[in-house]
């Protein structure tokens, strides 16, 4: 267990590896979730969209920060007890160790009759500044969640408690998160469509990537509103391209 790892991605040797700074977070809150696994397909990375990660609002704010991992089993009567909540390992621990400006993805195992976290903890993540929480679980005391502010994506509320039905059992260790693979300090994106992670390794590539594409998204829009048709334009092909980028050079027309 990892606990109080800080929340910023340090450069390290390798291809790539960049920190996740200001420049980063502002370029990927500018691009969608559907690019990014456009992008990270391309890449070879098919399972990046954790399953069953819904905004509990909708229209909250889009999530990008690095991941602060938590982890549960499934419940064991001599462990999953409301005493446990006090244990140095619990859910409250690991809200302690959370740094301002991470993003809490929490493995509940796609648990959807026991709630993970309450109005309480949401309101002490929103305190120590967490960018948002994102889970394949659910959570409980739903008005008062809501009431945080806290963004949150998961699968949904159950009022009972998370002893009912699952254990807790570390933080910042690689989980699985709604059939996903997810290490600390990866970096995650959430918006309508769910959350998505992009591993700290192909940062660099991938935002590079990703707003690249969505300036080419954004062209062919204008295109085939114009009246342009499908084939050639979606996939581009080379004409298409070519005229792409002398519209970047200012010298483009309009489709005819």
């Amino acid at each position: 267990m990892m606990a109080g790892t800080k929340c910023s991605l340090r450069a390290e040797p390798g291809p790539r590896r960049v920190e996740l700074d200001e420049n980063a977070r502002e370029a990927l809150n500018g691009v969608a979730t559907a690019t990014l696994t456009t992008v990270l397909l391309k890449k070879g990375l098919r399972n990046v969209w954790l399953r069953g990660t819904r905004p509990l609002r909708a229209g909250q704010k889009r999530l990008v920060g690095p991941a602060f991992t938590l982890r549960f089993v499934p419940a064991r009567e001599d462990l999953a007890t409301p005493e446990s909540w006090s244990s140095p390992i619990s859910t409250r621990a690991a809200i302690e160790a959370m740094p301002a400006g991470c993003v809490a993805v929490v493995d509940a195992m796609g648990v959807t009759d026991a709630g993970i976290f309450g109005d309480i903890l949401c309101e002490r993540m929103k305190v120590r500044g967490v960018a948002g929480l994102v889970s394949d679980g659910v959570v409980r005391d739903a008005a008062g969640v809501l009431g945080t502010g806290l963004p949150v994506w998961c699968a949904g509320v159950a009022a009972p408690p998370s002893v009912a039905g699952l254990t807790f059992v570390s933080w910042q260790e690689p989980i699985g998160c709604g059939g996903v693979a997810v290490f600390p300090n990866d970096v995650m994106v959430a918006d309508e469509d769910g959350a998505v992670v992009i591993p700290q390794a192909l940062l660099g590539d991938v935002v590079e990537a990703a707003v690249e594409q969505e300036k080419l998204e954004a062209w062919i829009v204008s295109e085939v509103r114009a009246g342009a048709a499908l084939p050639g334009m979606y996939p581009i092909n080379a004409e298409n391209r070519a005229r792409y980028e002398a519209f970047r050079k200012g010298r483009g027309k309009a489709a005819e």
